[in-house]
């Protein structure tokens, strides 16, 4: 306003001269002063305007900010903010000159990631499902339930329905030999882990339907029962099409992108080469799920995994014993400390005189030559092998139960013998060590003995002499910490809850969700392991928390990888697959 009134006052004194000549100076006067505001008008308006400097570029850049944070605001052109309209109108200016002044104007922010939200749940004290929760994906019931209806195709050699019963657990096993307690105990198959753990996730006190601020999303496929259907007498197109099914079902969910997969988690109750076909021909054994690229960005819970490999992780066999509450399972430990045992030493098994590199012959004949050794002798036909009550039996009257490589490298044979709080004793590490580092402790001198089978082979090593030399002592101390290890290797009733103790299925979950949370946290750190080796994922393994340096190990001649395949399909890992399914013809392993 002060600007617009000075320039009238010069122009009413010239005219009031009247043509005189001081009249005429003033009239000068005033016309330079006239044109010294129209050059400080017009350097306000015009070259400040083009300046990535000045204020009007910012109130524009102010603008254009608030415009796209709320879209709805400006999709009517005329409806404009008071405060901007009072402004000139700003000089449309190129995108280079755009873009300095956007720098300027705003501060240097860090990158946020969509999985941030889920992360500070866990901070949230008041929540006790602050990052614990899990996203279930709402599968077509063509990769799970359906595969239930028709469960008479699940195997070959075993109607596997009755397995199905009781959410998965089998019928009731009946306990007229007092071998067993009273409630909990089922005929469960070995094989039947998808179901049990699909249904103890339904269960699972933190489930949510907001992805956001999950700590891991699970994918209730059964691909254990999937690649059991059709391992026999189908081409590889068959036993492939409902992994790749799967994976682009998955790859067009918006949960999938947060991560590509990686937060994903599925389980396959079986051992990972029956996922793991290394080619295309027909006779090679399996299917290639675990070899699909976005497959490999998911962690697959396995009954045994592959040592090699990162994307699988080794979940215990299921046992008999599937308690509804804490009050069973103390009872069971304290009835399994009470025990006497009789024999130092015992044995379920059957040889396996097609393979040169078994140990098994060397134990039969070892506990057949010893006084302290009860032997269980399995074959094909009708033995108590079958019979969950004479095996149980025989492992609770024995302070150490031998466990050698099954046809693979694990056996469920373990899981029963610590049920029964029989010390086990292993020959190769891969048959525990290396594979259920979430569920027993990496100590493995705590709780089992271990032998390197080696000497068994070459028969330098008497295992009776060994086990004899252990101390009283520390046998009792080893056995109580088998005992104390009981919950975390049972899978609870899916249909209820222990109170305080955490069984298979909770030490699994939390441990994915640990694994998810601490990729997710190193990748904001940009801190995530670039010499990780995947082949040694096994000594990955055994590190202890905090630890990412590997070295040279004591265990490395047993894992060496085999020179022609590469170890994940190689002959010996298929047709330990294949001799697999002797198991299901009733064979004990």
């Amino acid at each position: 306003m002060r600007r617009r009134s000075v320039l009238p006052s010069h122009h009413d004194d010239a005219e009031k001269g009247g043509g005189k000549a001081p009249q005429s100076r003033l009239c000068f006067l005033a016309t330079l002063c006239v044109m010294f505001w129209v050059l400080i008008f017009y350097f306000h308006f015009s070259v400040l305007a083009t300046d990535p400097d000045g204020p009007p570029v910012a109130v524009a850049t102010e603008a254009r900010i608030a415009r796209h944070d709320l879209p709805n605001r400006v999709s009517n052109p005329a409806v404009a903010s008071p405060a901007v309209a009072s402004e000139p109108p700003p000089a449309t200016l190129p995108k280079e000159e755009e873009e300095p002044s956007a720098v300027i104007q705003a501060h240097p922010r860090e990158t946020e990631y969509p999985f941030q939200r889920a992360l500070r749940t866990a901070e949230n004290q008041s929540d006790p499902c602050g990052g614990r929760y899990i996203y279930v994906h709402q599968l077509p019931p063509r990769f799970n339930e359906d595969m239930l209806r028709e469960c008479q195709r699940l195997s070959l050699w075993t109607n596997m329905c009755k397995f199905m019963s009781n959410d998965g657990l089998g019928p009731p096993l009946d306990n007229e030999e007092g071998v067993f307690s009273n409630t909990g105990w089922h005929a469960t198959n070995q094989f039947a882990v998808d179901v049990i753990f699909g249904n103890r996730m339904k269960q699972y006190e933190c489930l949510t339907k907001d992805s956001s601020i999950a700590a891991a999303v699970f994918v209730p496929f059964y691909a254990g029962f999937d690649v059991a259907r059709y391992l026999w007498g189908y081409n590889i197109s068959m036993r492939d099409a409902a992994s790749h099914d799967l994976v682009d079902w998955l790859r067009k969910r918006p949960e999938w992108n947060v991560m590509g997969g990686r937060d994903h988690f599925l389980v396959g109750g079986r051992i990972a080469w029956d996922f793991r076909r290394l080619t295309d021909e027909e006779s090679d054994w399996g299917n290639k799920l675990l070899f699909m690229p976005a497959a490999k960005n998911m962690s697959m819970l396995v009954v045994e995994s592959s040592p090699w490999s990162a994307n699988d992780f080794a979940v215990p066999y299921p046992t008999y014993f599937h308690p509804a509450k804490d009050a069973d399972v103390f009872a069971w430990q304290d009835r399994m400390r009470s025990l006497e045992r009789p024999w130092l030493f015992s044995f379920a098994g059957a040889p396996r005189p097609g393979d040169p590199m078994s140990i098994r012959g060397k134990l039969i004949d070892q506990c057949r030559s010893s006084n302290f050794c009860k032997l269980l002798e399995c074959d094909l036909g009708e033995s108590k092998c079958h019979s969950p009550s004479a095996i149980m039996k025989m492992f609770q009257s024995s302070l150490f139960c031998l466990q050698p490589q099954g046809d693979s490298f694990t056996r469920r044979s373990a899981f029963d013998s610590m049920l029964a709080g029989c010390i086990p004793v292993f020959f190769h590490p891969g048959s525990a060590y290396v594979q259920y580092t979430w569920h027993l402790p990496k100590n493995y001198t705590r709780y089992s003995v271990f032998i390197p089978e080696a000497g068994i082979r070459n028969g330098n090593v008497s295992i009776e002499e060994i086990l004899r030399s252990i101390h009283p002592d520390v046998v009792k101390q080893m056995r109580e910490e088998v005992i104390n290890l009981i919950p975390r290797v049972i899978y609870a009733d899916p249909r209820s809850k222990l109170e305080t103790l955490k069984d298979a299925f909770d030490v699994s979950v939390g441990a994915i969700i640990n694994k998810v949370t601490q990729m997710r946290r190193d990748i904001i750190s940009n801190s995530e392991d670039k010499d990780f080796v995947e082949e040694n994922s096994w000594k990955y393994a055994l590190l202890e928390e905090g630890e990412r340096t590997i070295g040279a190990h004591e265990w490395d001649p047993f894992f060496s990888k085999p020179k022609d395949k590469g170890a994940d399909s190689s002959d010996s890992s298929a047709e330990a697959a294949k001799n697999s399914w002797k198991i299901e013809r009733g064979g004990q392993s």
